[in-house]
């Protein structure tokens, strides 16, 4: 089978010169989604306030990487820090003390990649691409996907920090199981980039929710769920209670009400809308997308107030609270 190899240059620039402004409220009606100018050029979204994943992923975008490339760059930048407990090195681990990691990435050709329950490889990102490219399949999980990342020379790397110890330690005194909407359900980092070539690419990459059962996979390294792209039309990535996103195959809808004509933002409240008109407006979970399409237009929505994304374009990187919500 034949894969396109993707060769993302190197990062160029300091992401430090990119300018990074206060985030804007969601009360601040002056600026919103749809205050976001359609522009030639690159883009780059990505879930929660990841200022310098998304950073990453912009100066690549600029020195002419690939969509995909870039995505992968900024997920590399959360699986690295060990404060960021929902995604990679640092992450909270399951109800038996182990972190495993998923991950998915898609490019503009519709080729995808996806790793599950991966133990001690911090960056599950790459090696989902890696799986796209240099496998016949396009997901392995737990040892088969170690074994496959440690052919390919990535380190073996303990998960599990000290900190993240310490808090499983002390959660193990009551061992209750309850996410925190906004805490331990935004688990994911997405991301979804347009680079100059005017192609979509995007990852996720998490830990999953903290303390769940071992075995445990969310939406994220589910294609058509955590994310999905139509280079064609438009990608979407999702974050929050992953079984949620599965039932309804969020990213995939999104993409293909944008197919029907309506924009991301539209799309994106519809794929709210199908969850909590089964489910109810008073839930206790936290689910957000974010969409772009090709014209680099973007949109997000979300069933409780409080979730933000990350928005680059002409050499400005801001952080938007999202002010489509179901609940305050």
């Amino acid at each position: 089978m034949k894969r396109r190899l993707f060769l993302g240059k190197t990062l160029a620039g300091s992401v430090a010169a990119l300018l990074i402004p206060k985030a804007i409220s969601a009360q601040d009606t002056s600026f919103s989604n749809k205050n976001i100018k359609t522009a030639k050029g690159p883009v780059s979204i990505c879930t929660w306030q990841f200022i310098k994943a998304n950073a990453a992923a912009a100066a690549a975008l600029e020195s002419g990487s690939d969509a995909l490339s870039a995505a992968i760059k900024a997920a590399e930048v959360e699986e690295l820090n060990e404060k960021n407990t929902t995604v990679g090195y640092g992450g909270s681990p399951d109800r038996e003390g182990n972190v495993t990691l998923d991950a998915s990435v898609m490019d503009h050709l519709g080729n995808c990649g996806s790793v599950v329950a991966v133990e001690n490889i911090v960056h599950v990102a790459a090696l989902a691409r890696d799986v796209m490219e240099k496998t016949p399949h396009v997901m392995l999980a737990g040892e088969g996907a170690e074994l496959f990342a440690k052919s390919l020379g990535y380190k073996h790397t303990e998960l599990l920090t000290e900190e993240s110890k310490e808090s499983w330690e002390e959660w193990t005194k009551n061992s209750k199981y309850k996410p925190i909407i906004n805490i331990e359900n935004h688990d994911t980092i997405g991301i979804l980039c347009l680079d100059k070539e005017e192609n979509i690419g995007g990852a996720c990459s998490t830990s999953g929710l903290g303390y769940k059962m071992k075995g445990r996979v969310g939406d994220s390294p589910i294609i058509g769920s955590g994310l999905f792209i139509d280079n064609t039309i438009g990608g979407a990535v999702a974050t929050g209670m992953g079984e949620e996103v599965v039932k309804t195959v969020g990213s995939f809808l999104i993409v293909e009400l944008m197919r029907q004509g309506r924009s991301p933002q539209e799309a994106c409240d519809e794929a709210i809308n199908r969850i909590t008109e089964k489910q109810g407006v008073d839930v206790d979970f936290q689910v957000a997308y974010i969409a772009i399409d090709k014209q680099g237009n973007v949109g997000s929505s979300c069933i409780h107030k409080g979730f933000t994304y990350m928005h680059y374009q002409n050499g400005i990187n801001q952080n938007f609270e999202v002010n489509k919500y179901i609940n305050s």
